[in-house]
């Protein structure tokens, strides 16, 4: 069963503002593209042609001589679609799964924030279910089971799930699979207006592995095997690092937003790391070096 009932009391009250303004559409929290539906003042302009005379103010008419019309602001919804890796990898390590637990988590709690602020969420995890973006009281608890019912396994990519997604995209992944082709798609709901958070799930003992002697398996392709000593655990994290800021300047450069966080033991709890990605502040663990960062 996956545990969230301290998640969702940490991040009671949290809210998830849309940082740019969204399409047009059913009306909601956040500011549109849109203007003249809403009963909300924005501004006065002069009247043009070809104007809707409905929308002149004739009292200021009367004033002035002069014709303005009254611009509105429209609000509108922000569909929210999670997405999250189930892939074999997210199952490390193997005794704790604590890598797919925290990702699951703040998948919980992302849900949660998007829901509060009153825009329709909803699930997509990879190889598994798919509930659609709902406003419905109870979604958030759906997308919690649906969750606690999965079990990382196989190696399903993330692309597929983003071919049709409009809106606000949050995958919570460890990106170790088709990241080149999910980046692609996320350019492309970029381009239609949408916002796509990048949300890398790395565990503390990836970044600071063991000390001990151990052979080390792909659990994607398990017959891949490394021995892991001294000698190569440096490199290993030199190299591991190296990727890590790549990735970040690969996914920024496709304009998500990208966020670092950390599993395991000593690692930064889910409510935490919810609370960042949704303020937009990357904070301390963007930045992790080899090690956990303290």
């Amino acid at each position: 069963m996956l545990a969230v009932g301290d998640v969702l009391d940490a991040l009671r009250g949290a809210r998830w503002p849309a940082d740019q303004l969204v399409p047009g559409g059913s009306a909601g929290t956040h500011r549109a593209r849109t203007q003249g539906t809403s009963v909300e003042f924005a501004e006065y302009r002069g009247y043009r042609q070809g104007d809707d005379v409905r929308r002149l103010d004739w009292k200021l008419l009367a004033r002035t001589d002069r014709a303005y019309v009254r611009l509105t602001e429209d609000h509108a919804l922000l569909p929210t679609t999670v997405i999250v890796d189930a892939s074999a990898s997210m199952a490390y390590p193997e005794d704790t799964h604590a890598k797919w637990t925290h990702a699951a988590r703040v998948a919980v709690g992302l849900a949660a924030v998007a829901h509060a602020t009153g825009d329709p969420v909803g699930l997509r995890i990879t190889g598994g279910r798919v509930l659609p973006p709902r406003m419905r009281q109870g979604v958030v608890g759906d997308i919690g089971r649906a969750l606690a019912d999965a079990t990382p396994a196989g190696a399903s990519g993330l692309a597929p799930l983003l071919t049709d997604l409009r809106g606000r995209v949050a995958i919570v992944s460890d990106f170790l699979g088709d990241a080149d082709a999910t980046r692609s798609l996320a350019r492309a709901i970029r381009a239609q207006g949408g916002v796509v958070y990048a949300v890398h799930v790395v565990d503390a003992e990836e970044l600071d592995p063991p000390r001990a002697a151990a052979l080390v398996a792909d659990p994607e392709a398990p017959a891949v095997r490394r021995p892991l000593v001294l000698a190569t655990r440096t490199v290993y994290q030199q190299n591991f690092a190296r990727w890590r800021r790549a990735l970040a300047d690969d996914w920024r450069r496709a304009g998500a937003r990208y966020t670092l966080t950390v599993s395991g033991s000593g690692g930064e709890p889910a409510a935490r790391a919810v609370r960042r990605i949704v303020s937009g502040a990357p904070g301390h663990w963007d930045d992790a070096p080899t090690g956990v960062a303290p």
